[in-house]
């Protein structure tokens, strides 16, 4: 399918300075996205954009560390099992490669494809893009994110003049861009990013060990409800950072649930979050099977399963603390310096 027209334009502001950008995409209907469930998949709108997206995603990380054979079938099954999700970046090694050969299988208008730049500048961010919808053979990404934000000077040189927006909003204009999310791991860069603009996607862990760890995600979840984006969880089977002593059963940088039963219970209080559409597994084709599974077995989260899962947090080390940490200290030394600044100019 070729890349949306536009219907109309208006004038989007970023960081004070205006863009001319699309308003709206002519309706598209994806055969797939037509019911709530699918495959025995649960679908859910995808916030202001109306897209109806399995509540299990395919992250295309998974396909860096697998040959093209396994990487087509593994795509094929998941879409067979209901997943019409799949989100990659160019981060990510050879999986823009390998992704864009296996959904050659797949029609077009039957799976919704979203990618993301960590190019900051527009220049890089509109090389990336368009080198990724060459890598991935399509013409139009349905989501297209800004990639790993964490420091609240990132988003706003993204968001300022020059800045990676500018590029992406003139994408959009040209039908190469649907809608527009990013992806963060501290919350001030969320929340720096959601004050700046009105993203249609939030990309961020929510997980239980890290929200009940030291409330991790509940500002992101909180904000992102209010301005009615769409929130996509990564990170949602972390059971936190390998504990010392345990033999690490994956070459992976945090511990992740393995056991069914886990996985079912991890994925169900990570969806049971609002306004989660959905959820992605760590980087590992049997672990997107599991993850799978249990999105097909979802149900609400009780109060019982909550009190296990806050007691199984207390015992966990928490993965996003440290980084959180260190956002915090960099901000307020950034602050202590502009105020010394200050005062050595009142008195000079």
């Amino acid at each position: 399918m070729k890349r949306r027209t536009f219907v109309k334009t208006t004038t989007v502001t970023v960081s004070g300075f205006a863009l001319a950008a699309p308003k709206a995409f002519s309706a598209p209907s994806p055969a797939a996205a037509q019911a709530d469930v699918v495959a025995g998949m649960p679908r859910r709108v995808m916030g202001r954009t109306g897209l109806k997206v399995s509540i299990v995603g395919f992250s295309g990380f998974a396909l860096n560390k697998y040959g093209q054979e396994e990487c087509n079938k593994g795509v094929v099954k998941a879409f067979e099992e209901g997943v019409n999700y799949f989100d990659v970046a160019p981060a990510y090694g050879e999986s823009e490669v390998r992704l864009g050969i296996a959904l050659q299988a797949l029609k077009r208008d039957q799976y919704f494809l979203a990618c993301k730049t960590k190019a900051r500048d527009a220049k890089g961010a509109m090389q990336e893009l368009e080198r990724s919808l060459q890598r991935l053979k399509t013409d139009y990404f349905d989501v297209y994110q800004l990639h790993h934000l964490r420091q609240p000077a990132e988003v706003k040189q993204a968001l300022g003049p020059d800045g990676c927006m500018e590029a992406i909003l003139k994408a959009k204009e040209q039908g190469k861009v649907r809608f527009i999310g990013f992806s963060a791991h501290t919350t001030k860069a969320a929340l720096e990013a959601m004050r700046g603009f009105k993203f249609d996607t939030v990309m961020f862990p929510i997980n239980f060990v890290e929200y009940y760890g030291f409330g991790f995600g509940k500002d992101v979840l909180a904000e992102a409800k209010t301005q009615g984006a769409a929130v996509l969880a990564i990170k949602p089977m972390s059971t936190g950072l390998w504990p010392q002593g345990v033999q690490q059963t994956r070459k992976w940088w945090y511990r992740s649930a393995e056991e069914q039963d886990q996985v079912n219970l991890v994925m169900r209080w990570a969806l049971s979050q609002e306004p989660v559409v959905s959820t992605f597994a760590p980087a590992f084709l049997d672990l997107v099977e599991k993850a799978i599974a249990a999105g097909k077995a979802f149900r609400p989260i009780t109060d019982n399963e909550v009190l296990q899962l806050k007691e199984l947090a207390a015992k966990c080390n928490v993965v996003f603390k440290r980084e959180e940490d260190a956002v915090a200290m960099h901000h307020l030394r950034n602050r202590e310096e502009g105020m010394a600044a200050y005062w050595e100019s009142m008195h000079a």
